[in-house]
């Protein structure tokens, strides 16, 4: 062959080369773009699975404490395998705990400040139920409170929750709205240790949430407070960053907002969120 035809058969290899080259890096990309197509309904169906049965710790508001053993029972039951362990305390000492790092995986209050003010150790929070004020006055109202402005009485002992327990800041609110001054004889860390002083004889009047005083039967008598001077208490939910089992935590603070856990929450006499 000549040297001229040699030269001639080189570049039409090398063109042919040259053109192939791109082909088949397409159909390389192709079949990479195929392959995560292919693999995004299986991570899908992956995020969507049952979460892995968990230990969890929820720490939540005093004033759940009977309706949360009730709801945990329930999850326990429709999770099986999954264990959730209730610490119930005033939402200020459920903060203190969160900023200095207890192991925990959810947190609840009674209130949506002390919420906000733990942004930076907590996911987003979802409310989950409401509540309402009620005076909780002696077995019998031997003193005949009737209304906020007996509270004034002077005659009358009446225990509040401390002003940074957020029973405590909407019992001030409501009474400083209708200008009444109330001197407590005590000021308590959460809502069930103000009923239990009234349930015990050692006070004869105190504000609490209209759900704590379910349980107590006629060892207090409950006064309503009108819509128009009370104040209403939303309970905010969430998970806790610092939590070991961020996806179980997460399934159940969503869970709370469920049709089985709202008809929990409103048969103890929750307010729907």
């Amino acid at each position: 062959m000549s040297p001229i035809l040699n030269r001639r058969s080189a570049f039409t290899a090398a063109l042919t080369a040259a053109l192939l080259v791109p082909a088949l890096a397409a159909c390389g990309s192709s079949d990479k773009k195929d392959s995560g197509a292919a693999a995004s309904p299986s991570a899908n169906a992956s995020a969507s699975a049952e979460p892995k049965a968990a230990n969890l710790t929820v720490l939540a508001a005093s004033s759940l404490t009977d309706v949360f053993k009730t709801a945990g029972a329930a999850y326990e039951k429709a999770h099986p395998g999954t264990k959730v362990t209730f610490s119930f305390a005033g939402s200020q000492e459920l903060a203190a705990q969160v900023k200095q790092g207890a192991p925990a995986d959810a947190l609840v209050t009674a209130d949506t400040k002390t919420m906000d003010g733990l942004k930076a150790e907590t996911n987003d929070p979802a409310i989950i139920a409401k509540n309402r004020l009620v005076i909780a006055a002696g077995k019998g109202n031997p003193f005949k409170v009737d209304e906020l402005k007996d509270l004034a009485d002077t005659k009358i002992k009446v225990v509040l929750a401390a002003p940074e327990v957020p029973v405590g800041r909407y019992s001030k609110q409501i009474l400083d709205a209708q200008k009444i001054e109330v001197k407590p004889v005590s000021q308590e860390p959460n809502v069930r240790a103000v009923l239990s002083k009234v349930e015990l004889g050692e006070a004869d009047a105190g504000l609490v949430y209209k759900t704590d005083t379910i349980k107590s039967g006629d060892k207090v008598s409950v006064v309503d407070i009108p819509d128009a001077e009370n104040a209403v208490a939303s309970y905010p939910a969430a998970t806790l960053k610092a939590s070991k089992n961020a996806e179980a935590a997460a399934a159940f603070v969503a869970w709370l907002s469920t049709p089985e856990a709202q008809k929990i929450l409103q048969d103890a006499g929750f307010q729907k969120a």
